[in-house]
């Protein structure tokens, strides 16, 4: 769809959460602006009542959900599409509601829609409350399981990223004891693949990845688990050399994020979710971005929860919405562009 600026659906995230506050800030970003046109798929009423309540500056116009496409053809500005999900007026920052899980649902599968339509070029998402998605009845570990099924990929994973450190997830919202039932040859090669392909996109040459063995020791020949590093993560790493990848590993976890390997790894390709998110984290908590990989429309969102400990008290970083939504804008853009 893009013709000038990328037209970026950024949806508002759980409406008791951070997230409204961080989309008032967002939509007045001035250098946001310079590089896309950011659409808040939200509610106006409760972005109003947050700058207002924050004291923050709110011009963005605002249109109804149902006329939105053409309302905003011709647009180049950031604006506001309401749905009215929720009553503006009775909403308790900070606290779990069905109606707000309800609402952020629908923020995220229209978005979707939208962009599967052609009307954007990306998506971002703000943070969702898994308990308030549950308890309207959106039974999804998270942002990214909802993607998958609506977009039908081939294959698809998690990758986290900053200026710091890149992480990719070969499974991401599982419980432990459920990852070494998941992890197959194939599975690890596609992550991989998908890694080596969006690395190469973003850093414009050849990537250079690192994987990580599951087990304490990357195994240790076997003294550790049961064998995932033999059967499943080499095998994969020889298939993904032949293909003419720079991987190296299975190292093992507890020494494989030292400053040394990071200096030499564009992208870490990880076992289970904490095992990546652990160390991203802690070297990049405000600044690092999360995408899905291998979707037909790129989404990418904050690395960061609803915190409805700190939900409409104006502290909350935009940090990362800003480079969610600046990673959106330059995967959108045409190679050639």
């Amino acid at each position: 769809m893009t013709k000038h600026k990328p037209r970026i659906l950024v949806t508002m995230g759980d409406p008791a959460g951070v997230g409204p506050e961080l989309c008032v800030r967002l939509l007045g970003h001035a250098a946001t602006a310079e590089l896309c046109t950011p659409i808040v798929f939200g509610d106006a009423g409760v972005l109003a009542r947050a700058a207002d309540r924050l004291s923050l500056p709110l011009e963005a116009p605002a249109v109804v959900a149902a006329d939105w496409v053409e309302k905003c053809a011709a647009m180049e500005r950031p604006a506001i599409v309401d749905f009215a999900a929720v009553d503006a007026r009775a909403l308790l920052p900070g606290v779990v509601a069905a109606e707000c899980g309800a609402a952020s649902y629908r923020y995220v599968t229209s978005a979707i829609d939208a962009c599967l339509a052609g009307q954007a070029d990306a998506i971002c998402t703000g943070p969702i409350n898994k308990e308030a998605l549950h308890a309207a009845g959106h039974k999804y570990p998270g942002h990214t399981e909802i993607f998958a099924e609506r977009m039908q990929p081939e294959k698809w994973c998690m990758m986290l990223t900053s200026a710091e450190i890149t992480c990719s997830l070969v499974t991401a919202h599982v419980g432990y004891h459920e990852v070494p039932g998941l992890l197959s040859v194939e599975r690890i090669i596609d992550v991989i693949e998908l890694t080596y392909a969006a690395l190469r996109r973003m850093r414009g040459r050849e990537p250079r990845l690192t994987i990580c063995g599951l087990n304490p020791h990357a195994g240790e020949h076997g003294l550790f688990g049961n064998r995932e590093e033999e059967r499943f993560i080499e095998p994969a790493v020889a298939a993904a050399r032949a293909r003419g990848i720079a991987i190296e590993g299975p190292l093992p976890p507890d020494t494989a994020f030292l400053p040394q390997r990071r200096a030499v790894t564009d992208a870490y390709v990880c076992m289970y979710h904490d095992q990546g998110l652990i160390p991203l984290k802690a070297l990049a908590f405000d600044s690092a971005i999360n995408t899905t990989l291998g979707l037909p429309v790129v989404r990418t969102s904050v690395d960061h929860g609803t915190a409805f400990d700190i939900a409409w008290q104006g502290t909350a970083n935009p940090n990362s919405l800003y480079e969610a939504v600046k990673l959106a804008a330059q995967l959108a853009m045409p190679i050639d562009g």
